[in-house]
């Protein structure tokens, strides 16, 4: 991530304390892992931001390194000149973090004290009269060389991750909805005006695209090699193996050709009937190597899956609300017939016949890639359209290592989540599907930020049960 840096001045305060601004924010930004672009300081006195001038001076810089930075960081050493900033920053187009800096008790003379606690709230003030979107953390204010700023900063460089990664993106919906799942519904031109683009193809072509692969081909050898190390297939029959490269080779040139950034899949029943697999591993697999997938054609589910996986920098996993646990209020089985990502659980999977299929039809399930979720903390997130509007929730919980006896099938956790009765309440009455989603670390602020601040995304509370 790459920051560009913003350095407010006002001509009555003490300007001299810019030089020290300067400084201390390159090596904040630096120690924490990110880049920086900075304008050239003898361009402005002490290099800051002041006049209306000086901000476009600082409006056309920018405007000349756009798409070099991800954010950008407004740093007020003093009580800064708004009427500057607004100039310089109201065509950014990217999240803009407002740090201001602390004064120190003994240092209250007007040679060192600062204001910029007050002076804060002057520049947001008018960034939201101009309908600017910013990004306000806490502490309000906060020296940059703070282990409070280095939270700061890791938090805004997730959001900029987000807004950059979910601004416009492909989403490729492989096969129709299942019509058994109206839960799944989704508005394709309100995803649009998201900036989600979805490609839609048919799965009898994805049928007929893999029937003309052979064995020997290179492509698909290669693929068994990656899937035989991905986990354990030392039960999967040799046709199987080799029917599952095949399928995930040829999503692969779906997603190369299209350049899909995340997909969903028609998982059944045809993959079984027809080519005798069940490609929940080849989910599994997508989602660790960075390419968001969800089952079941649950195409919402994919979007709140891309934006945790944005957020956290790892996979996430598309589950079902499946079971209660004994008589624990706030615990609840999590689980999929096997598509969750390998760096989500708890140990190596292992490949199997799908026990729902094998009931009716043996030997048709191939591939459901069997184990437990991990322990970790968590977020969770799901979203559907209605009229126009793409509605989402995010809530924090943990992934626990309860125990789930032995036969229960398919890759499943035991999730904590506080207050969980209400929460169910809330989403039942809400509108949300059988689904939820969910990725290492606790993200709701970061996601609520990036998604509803910036992106327009209906954020909808569950925290608190409808009354």
């Amino acid at each position: 991530m790459t920051f560009a840096l913003y350095f407010g001045n006002r001509g009555f305060m003490p300007g001299e304390l810019i030089t020290g601004a300067r400084e201390d924010m390159i090596r904040a930004v630096t120690d924490a892992g990110y880049d920086y672009i900075a304008m050239d300081p003898a361009l402005t006195r002490y290099g800051a931001v002041e006049t209306r001038d000086e901000g476009r001076l600082y409006h056309d810089w920018l405007k000349a390194h756009e798409g070099e930075y991800d954010g950008v960081i407004l740093c007020m050493p003093i009580f800064v000149d708004e009427n500057g900033a607004i100039a310089a920053l109201q065509d950014a187009g990217v999240p803009i973090l407002m740090q201001a800096y602390p004064d120190e008790i003994g240092k209250m003379d007007f040679k060192h004290r600062r204001d910029a606690f007050c002076g804060k709230f002057s520049v947001t003030d008018v960034f939201y009269q101009y309908e600017i979107p910013f990004t306000v953390m806490k502490p309000h204010v906060v020296h940059p060389l703070s282990e409070a700023f280095r939270k700061n900063l890791d938090d805004f460089a997730a959001v900029c991750r987000v807004v950059k990664g979910m601004r416009r993106f492909n989403l490729g919906c492989i096969g129709a909805r299942t019509t058994a799942f109206k839960t799944v519904r989704f508005d394709e031109v309100t995803l649009q005006r998201y900036g989600i683009n979805v490609e839609s193809f048919d799965l009898s072509e994805l049928i007929f695209k893999v029937q003309g692969k052979a064995d020997d081909e290179a492509a698909v050898v290669q693929k068994k090699e990656r899937l035989c190390a991905y986990t354990d297939f030392s039960l999967v029959p040799e046709d199987k193996k080799n029917m599952l490269a095949k399928i995930s080779v040829v999503i692969d040139e779906y997603i190369a050709e299209y350049h899909l950034d995340a997909v969903t899949l028609r998982c059944w029943n045809e993959m079984e009937t027809i080519l005798r697999v069940c490609p929940c591993v080849l989910i599994s697999e997508l989602n660790d190597r960075g390419i968001t997938c969800s089952c079941e054609i649950d195409l919402t589910s994919a979007i709140t899956m891309r934006a945790l996986s944005l957020a956290s920098e790892g996979p996430a996993a598309c589950l079902d609300w499946n079971n209660n646990y004994g008589e624990e209020e706030n615990k609840a089985i999590l689980f999929h017939c096997g598509p969750v990502a390998q760096s989500l659980m708890a140990g190596k999977g292992k490949v199997t016949s799908h026990k729902m299929f094998d009931k009716g039809d043996p030997g048709s399930g191939w591939g459901t890639n069997e184990g437990r979720i991990g322990a970790f903390d968590m977020t969770f997130s799901n979203g559907f359209t209605e009229n126009g509007r793409l509605k989402v929730y995010f809530s924090e919980a943990k992934m626990t290592d309860a125990p789930i006896e032995k036969p229960f099938f398919g890759c499943g956790g035991v999730a904590e989540i506080p207050d969980l009765e209400n929460k169910l309440l809330r989403l039942a009455r809400g509108g949300f599907k059988h689904h939820t989603t969910i990725a290492r670390g606790h993200m709701k602020a970061v996601l609520e930020e990036a998604l509803g601040n910036y992106l327009g995304y209906e954020i909808v509370d569950i925290e608190e049960a409808r009354r």
